[in-house]
């Protein structure tokens, strides 16, 4: 276990590591609990730093020998590893440890799930491996030889030797020890190739358990697409002669970039019609790009240290989005992207949790692969492309790939490029990265003598650690509608870099309707005074598809908030509207269902609370299940309609037939409220896919039906791990307020559902958690359930754990008894025993709100 109470890290103290590494020689000798890794390694003194000790990160590791250029030492064993004298010139570091995977119940570093051998990493995993300076700016070449009974054994690079009981594989290119794997088991591959744009043939596979081989085709699929986009959209060609995918059940992540050898979940890579919903398909899709781009945006190129996370994975998570837009379709992946941003990044922005995308200091950075980096990552690479433009984008982009191949680098790295291509000062583009915080966009008009004026105010509340702001640059998205419904202005994006700052647009024959922060041009937080009548006119007019459904969803949101605060009846001016965009057969069906649905518990409870009313998670419950009932009276003529199930064997996992599905299924959770389940029953008992027999199960279950199907789907899938994950969470996340702990709490108790497999433990308990007014039951039973599976699972798997305490971030919005039984919960975790640091800082940061 980690020391509870460590040094934190900060920025400002970074310092160059004293010696290089000239070349890594790792051999492996597989056994479950006594694996012994022999390390050797060539180091050299580096010139660039000022700070000579040798010290080397090593954590749970059994130290058998060591010694320096042939010669026997005795390192001495210092916080967080181990220290030695080294010679002031180059010398080789050779030691032999002992580490035993199959109690690596933390799947850190080197670890095994269901008898296969596997690794992760990152963030500093390797240091559980062996002694190493497990440090990002440290990169290095790898050989790595394997000795085991497993038929298969797997590590990064190209392999050079291959035979019963050994394989070696060879890396060329420098990494850093955060991107090394190594998997061995009984595996079976899916093959395939690409031949990339220079003529290079690349050996593929895809490597499973025994009886999911017939699960890879769409993941090998998604592979050879993301390959040929790579090269065509960023000139980015692939490097070695072989590429490998490794499903693991047992994984902490959703997939790992290791240089050629991908370790995924299993969940993101295994699909087939019969096992996955379409969003398991997207989803997969979307991962299998990430990690193939990170070859470049984090493998080729690194980060200098832990705190440039969102060079790597900001970026490339911008770079995943616009490939799935390719692949489908760009406009409802952006409402996707936003809702996602919203729904996660404005919640931590908002929290005690909020922090820069660049942080300044962290104690544990497993706890900083967060929305912030992630998902604002992107958006600001975003905002830098819209700002400089499409050419100048590609143009900085090959500049940087160019400069600093087989570097680790900085933020200032990254945008030097696009100032010299662009010949821009970025410096206060910069403080995107650097300030925490979710923008608020304050908005007023002004019309006069055929001219527009729009006026905006930024400001952005105080945060942890930071309570004054500076302005931002804010890429502002505009276009102006006439009376009419013709668009007058197309899209202009308007600069704002000032505190208060005005935009005018003049000769103009009427006043137009201003549609704002279209494609959500910024992360911001617009505040404008408008009316449902304008709202209905941009929701029926507008020609930006985000603008389309953030009016729908803004409709939706001010006759809930009435709905709760005054008990108002659904506006009629809504209900109209949806209709409207819902049966409009020129429009995209998925785009459809997206306006079909409303607006979140969550998301209800913060707009309350941003306006200064104590959310009651019940009465939100209540009104949105009102309204649901509302829409589907106001739609019964329709829903029949609108329901169109998939014809038995046409089945395609594409953006057409998803789309299609994803508008029935909507239009069928409406219909089930009226016709006592009976379309859901019979999808249920004839679907020949996934998508439509869970989409039928959900209907039922969230219409209070659906007991007998609940069990038939047991019993058809109880052997199928991922499918059953679908089972755990359905039943969570539809549970009534008052039952929702009593239902996970009954779940915790059956046969398959253990707290080792993360993906068990987030169907349940992520599903608890995320069932608003069942999570925060008046009761406080759902509170005190997962203070009790996180103390439980914190001595197994410390990252989830503090992951999921976070379920508690938004304390503070409720009410005091809420308050105070959560306070109550949070204390208790914090006085756990031997709690983990990743655990401690969590709930610290949480109870410092």
């Amino acid at each position: 276990m980690k020391d509870a109470a460590p040094q934190t890290i900060h920025l400002k103290d970074y310092t160059p590591f004293g010696y290089r590494i000239d070349s890594v020689e790792l051999t492996f000798k597989l056994h479950p609990t006594a694996t012994r890794v022999i390390s050797k390694i060539a180091f050299a003194p580096n010139p660039a730093a000022s700070d000579t000790r040798f010290f080397l990160h090593g954590e749970e590791l059994e130290l058998i020998s060591a010694a320096i250029d042939g010669a026997p030492v005795i390192p001495r064993k210092v916080e967080g590893g181990i220290e030695a004298d080294v010679p002031d010139a180059p010398f080789v570091w050779e030691a032999e440890v002992e580490i035993s995977p199959e109690t690596n119940t933390a799947l850190e570093g080197l670890y095994m799930s269901n008898g296969m051998y596997s690794t992760q990493c990152e963030a500093e995993g390797f240091r559980k491996i062996t002694f190493y300076p497990d440090r990002p700016d440290v990169m290095a070449v790898f050989t790595v030889r394997i000795e085991g009974d497993q038929p298969v054994l797997l590590s990064n690079g190209n392999p050079v030797e291959r035979g019963d009981g050994v394989a070696v594989w060879h890396d060329p290119w420098p990494k850093p020890s955060y991107l090394f794997a190594l998997v061995a088991g009984e595996l079976i591959n899916h093959p395939d190739s690409f031949t990339t744009k220079s003529g290079k043939e690349v050996e593929l596979n895809i490597w499973v358990r025994p009886g999911d081989e017939d699960k890879c085709a769409f993941g090998m699929e998604a592979l050879k697409k993301s390959m040929k986009w790579d090269e065509d959209t960023y000139g980015r060609e692939y490097d070695l002669d072989i590429f490998n995918i490794v499903a693991v059940d047992d994984f902490n992540m959703g997939a790992m970039e290791n240089k050629g050898l991908n370790i995924f979940n299993s969940s993101c890579v295994l699909a087939s019609q019969a096992t996955s919903t379409d969003a398991n398909f997207e989803r997969i899709e979307g991962i299998i790009a990430h990690e193939y781009f990170h070859n470049w945006t984090g493998n080729r190129i690194t980060c200098r240290d832990w705190f440039q996370l969102c060079l790597k994975e900001g970026l490339t998570v911008y770079r995943d989005q616009m490939f799935s837009g390719d692949m489908r379709s760009h406009a409802v992946k952006r409402i996707e992207e936003v809702m996602i941003l919203r729904a996660r990044q404005f919640r931590e922005d908002n929290g005690p949790l909020a922090h820069p995308v660049r942080p300044e200091s962290f104690v544990e950075i497993n706890n900083f692969y967060t929305a912030t980096v992630y998902e604002k990552g992107a958006e600001i690479i975003g905002m830098l492309r819209r700002l400089i433009g499409d050419e100048a984008y590609r143009k900085g982009c090959d500049l940087y790939f160019d400069r600093h191949d087989g570097e680790a680098v900085t933020i200032e790295d990254w945008l030097a490029s696009f100032e010299e291509v662009t010949g821009r000062d970025l410096a206060q583009f910069k403080q995107w990265y650097s300030q925490a915080g979710t923008p608020r966009l304050k908005m007023s008009e002004t019309w006069e003598d055929g001219a527009l004026t729009l006026n905006f105010t930024q400001t952005t509340p105080p945060t942890p650690g930071q309570k004054e702001k500076n302005p931002q640059v804010i890429p502002i998205a505009v276009g102006l509608i006439g009376p009419n419904g013709d668009e007058v202005v197309p899209t202009t994006v308007l600069e704002m870099t000032e505190a208060e700052q005005s935009f005018t647009f003049e000769g103009l024959g009427a006043r137009p309707v201003a549609s704002v922060l279209r494609d959500f041009s910024a992360p911001v937080i617009l505040e404008r005074e408008i009316d449902d009548a304008t709202r209905a006119f941009l929701l029926a007019h507008d020609t930006d598809p985000f603008q389309t459904w953030e009016m729908g969803r803004m409709l939706a949101k001010d006759t809930l908030i009435a709905m709760i605060v005054r008990d108002a009846a659904p506006a009629p001016a809504y209900l109209d509207a949806i209709r409207a965009v819902v049966t409009d057969e020129t429009q995209d069906p998925a785009f459809r269902a997206l306006v079909f649905g409303l607006p979140s518990q969550d998301d209800l409870a913060q707009t309350l609370f941003d306006a200064g009313i104590t959310p009651d998670p019940q009465k939100i419950y209540d009104a949105r299940e009102s309204l649901r009932h509302t829409v589907a009276r106001h739609l019964s003529d329709a829903l029949p309609t609108l329901f169109r199930p998939t014809e038995p064997g046409t089945f395609t996992p594409d953006a057409e037939g998803s789309g299609r599905r994803s508008l029935s299924l909507a239009a069928l959770s409406y219909l089930a409220l009226l016709d006592g389940g009976a379309a859901a029953t019979s999808l249920f008992a004839q679907a020949d896919n996934m998508t439509e027999q869970a989409g039928a199960l959900q209907a039922l279950l969230s219409a209070g039906l659906g007991t007998s199907e609940l069990q038939a789907f047991e019993a058809q899938w109880k052997d199928d791990r991922l499918v059953m994950d679908k089972w755990f969470t359905m039943q969570v996340a539809s549970a009534a307020p008052d039952k929702a702990a009593e239902v996970a709490e009954a779940l915790s108790h059956h046969p398959a559902f253990t707290n080792k497999n993360p993906n068990r433990f987030r169907a349940v308990f992520g599903a608890l958690s995320a069932n608003h007014a069942g999570f925060h039951h008046a009761s406080g039973a759902a509170y005190k359930l997962l203070a009790d599976q996180l103390i439980s699972l914190d001595s197994l798997n410390p990252q989830i754990t503090a992951r999921m305490s976070g379920a508690f971030e938004t304390w503070k919005r409720y009410d005091a008894d809420r308050q105070g039984m959560i306070r109550t919960e949070l204390e208790r975790i914090l006085a756990t025993p031997n709690l983990s640091r990743d655990t401690t800082e969590m709930v610290s940061r949480i109870l410092s709100a």
